[in-house]
C-alpha cells in the first residue's frame, strides 16, 4: 500500500495556538502529520536560528497518524530539528501557521511563519505559510479551514518549483475567492516610543504603521485582501535582483 503523505507542521504562535490546531485538523485529512512548534510565541523571528543555546524538544501528543512536539527554539529551529531528528523520512510538505494576523506585503521579511516555510523549501520540500488577517484574541480560525484545504489541494496536485514557497493570507470575515498575486510594495514606518517603567528606568516600545507605496495597484496581495479574497503569493529564496545584476555587469570597477 502506498504511504500516506507526511506533512510537517510548525508555526510562530506556539504549540498552544488556535491556528495550529485548525491547520492540523485539515492536514490530517490529507496525510500523516508531524507537528514541531515553539513552546512559546515566536512572532517576528523571521529566519532566526539558535546558535548560543541547546535545543530541546518534548513530545506533547501522539496517536495514529499524528504526533506533536514542542521545542524551545525558533520556528526555523523547529524545522531544522524536526527534519534532522524527529521524522524518519523527508516530509512531503511543510505547512506553517495558521498565523494569528496578516503576513502580507513586506511583513513576509519579518514573519516567523514565513521563515519556517522558507526553511522548508530550502530543503526541497513544497511549503506553504498560512495567515489569518484577524488580530482579535478570539479570532475564528475555523472559517479559514476551507481555504487552507483548497490551496493545499492545488499544491498537492500541481506541486511547486524548487526553492519556491507560498505566502497565503486569508481575510477576516466572508471570503469571496482566491487571487494569485504579487507582494505589495510598502514598508513599516517604525516609531519607537520612549517610556518609563515603574522603577523610573527608560525603555523603548516598537510601534508604527504600514505605508503602502502603491495604493492604486490591483494585482497585489493587499488589493486582494481588501476585496475579501485570499491572497496567494509565490516566494522564492533567490534574493538576487536580476534587473540590477544586468545593469551592474556594465559597471567599471
Amino acid at each position: 500500500m502506498k504511504q500516506r503523505p507526511l506533512i510537517f507542521i510548525t508555526n510562530d504562535d506556539g504549540i498552544q495556538a488556535k491556528g495550529l490546531k485548525e491547520v492540523s485538523d485539515v492536514m490530517r485529512l490529507f496525510g500523516d502529520v508531524v507537528v514541531v512548534a515553539p513552546e512559546v510565541a515566536m512572532s517576528g523571528m523571521s529566519n532566526a536560528i539558535s546558535v548560543d543555546r541547546p535545543l530541546r524538544a518534548s513530545k506533547v501528543e501522539e496517536e495514529d497518524g499524528y504526533i506533536s512536539y514542542k521545542c524551545n527554539g525558533t520556528p526555523v529551529d523547529c524545522v531544522k530539528l524536526g527534519f534532522n531528528h524527529l521524522v524518519d523520512r523527508l516530509p512531503d510538505f511543510v505547512i506553517s501557521g495558521i498565523n494569528h494576523g496578516s503576513n502580507s506585503s513586506i511583513s513576509v521579511v519579518y514573519s516567523g511563519t514565513m521563515g519556517a516555510a522558507i526553511e522548508g523549501c530550502l530543503h526541497g520540500v513544497p511549503a506553504i505559510g498560512f495567515s489569518l488577517c484577524d488580530y482579535l484574541p478570539d479570532a475564528d480560525f475555523s472559517k479559514a479551514k476551507m481555504w487552507v484545504a483548497r490551496v493545499f489541494q492545488s499544491v498537492f496536485e500541481q506541486g511547486l518549483p524548487p526553492f519556491v514557497c507560498l505566502n497565503v493570507n486569508i481575510p477576516k470575515g466572508d471570503v469571496e475567492g482566491i487571487e494569485v498575486c504579487r507582494q505589495t510594495s510598502g514598508k513599516w514606518v517604525e516609531e519607537l516610543e520612549k517610556r518609563t517603567d515603574p522603577h523610573n528606568r527608560e525603555y523603548y516600545w516598537l510601534s508604527g504603521y504600514f505605508k503602502n507605496f502603491e495604493p492604486d495597484a490591483e494585482d497585489t496581495d493587499l488589493f486582494a485582501l481588501d476585496n475579501q479574497k485570499v491572497s496567494v503569493v509565490p516566494i522564492h529564496v533567490d534574493m538576487t535582483c536580476q534587473e540590477t545584476l544586468e545593469i551592474m555587469k556594465n559597471w567599471k570597477f
